[in-house]
């Protein structure tokens, strides 16, 4: 009975992970400026790809492989946020501009 429920769990996670990833795609394609469709990949990709990891440490079963999943997905919450907030920093520092749908650029002033 455990073993089902777990392979449920499992099946759910992976199914919720790869929508994540398939929006993340979407984001990237049809989305207007770069500053966008990072905010797809960074947010979208992360929790994609942390369910995927974390389907994959419980579907093995073992508490090592398990544990290095978990660091895995701590790593993607704490990395991939501050990298997509680098990136778009230096694309407007080197003047990239916004997208028609932006209304105003706070670091305009700067």
């Amino acid at each position: 009975m455990i073993d089902y429920i777990v392979a449920i769990i499992v099946a759910a996670l992976l199914l919720l992970g790869s929508l994540f990833a398939f929006v993340a795609a979407l984001g990237i394609l049809r989305l207007p400026d770069l500053y966008t469709r990072m905010h797809a990949a960074s947010k979208a990709g992360t929790v994609g790809s942390g369910l995927l990891l974390f389907a994959a440490g419980i579907e093995s079963g073992e508490v090592a492989v398990f544990a290095r999943a978990l660091a895995g997905f701590v790593f993607f919450i704490l990395t991939a946020p501050v990298a997509a907030h680098l990136l778009a920093r230096a694309a407007h520092s080197t003047g990239y501009r916004l997208g028609p749908a932006s209304t105003r650029d706070d670091l305009l002033e700067r």
